[in-house]
C-alpha cells in the first residue's frame, strides 16, 4: 500500500509540475521599467496556414531550386549608382558560408554546462574561414566568384533589369573558336 501511494505521489506531482511548465506563462505580463507591458497579437495566416514571411520564405526557396532557372546578377556602385558588373546566373548564387558539413562540433558538455567547440576539416582539406564572397555559374556554364568589399551591392533577380550601362558584361565575353 505504501508503494501504491509513493507512486500516486510521485505521478500526481509530475502532472502539477507538467501543468504548471506547460502553460504558456499566461499569467506572467513582461513589462519594462517605464510601465510599458508586453502585447500579443494575433497574426494572419493564408488558407495554407502561412503567414506573408513565412510565404516568403517558402516563395525564395521554391524559386532558388527551380531546375533550369536563369538569374541575372548585378553589382552596382553604391557611390554612383552605375553597374560595375553583369551576369547571368545559372541556378542561384551561393555564398563562401555555406557547407555540406559542420565547420565545428562540440568537444565536452552538455545542457546548461559550458560547451568547448573545435574547427572541423572542410570539404576541401583545409581548416579555417575565408573572406566573404558569393559564387556562381553562368548560363554558358562560366565558374564566377566575386568578393564581397565595401561601396558595391549585389541585386539578384529572375528578370533582367533596365540599366544605363555595364562597367564588366561577362554575357558580352567574347569566346573563343
Amino acid at each position: 500500500m505504501l508503494r501504491v501511494t509513493k507512486i500516486l505521489s510521485v505521478a500526481i506531482a509530475t502532472m502539477v509540475w507538467l501543468t504548471l511548465i506547460s502553460s504558456d506563462c499566461e499569467g506572467d505580463v513582461t513589462t519594462s521599467k517605464s510601465g510599458v507591458s508586453e502585447k500579443k497579437i494575433e497574426v494572419q495566416t493564408d488558407i495554407d496556414g502561412y503567414t506573408v514571411e513565412q510565404r516568403n520564405i517558402a516563395n525564395r526557396l521554391t524559386e532558388d531550386n527551380k531546375p533550369g532557372s536563369i538569374k541575372h546578377l548585378y553589382i552596382i556602385s553604391s557611390y554612383s549608382g552605375q553597374v560595375l558588373l553583369y551576369s547571368t546566373v545559372k541556378g542561384k548564387v551561393t555564398s563562401s558560408g555555406k557547407r555540406l558539413t559542420p565547420t565545428t562540433r562540440i568537444m565536452s558538455g552538455g545542457s546548461y554546462v559550458e560547451k568547448d567547440y573545435a574547427d572541423v576539416i572542410q570539404d576541401d582539406g583545409t581548416f579555417g574561414n575565408s573572406i566573404e564572397y558569393i559564387y556562381w555559374w553562368d548560363s554558358k556554364g562560366i565558374y564566377h566568384q566575386q568578393y564581397i568589399a565595401g561601396g558595391m551591392m549585389v541585386h539578384i533577380s529572375n528578370q533582367p533589369i533596365a540599366v544605363k550601362s555595364v562597367v564588366i558584361n561577362l554575357e558580352m565575353t567574347k569566346q573563343d573558336d
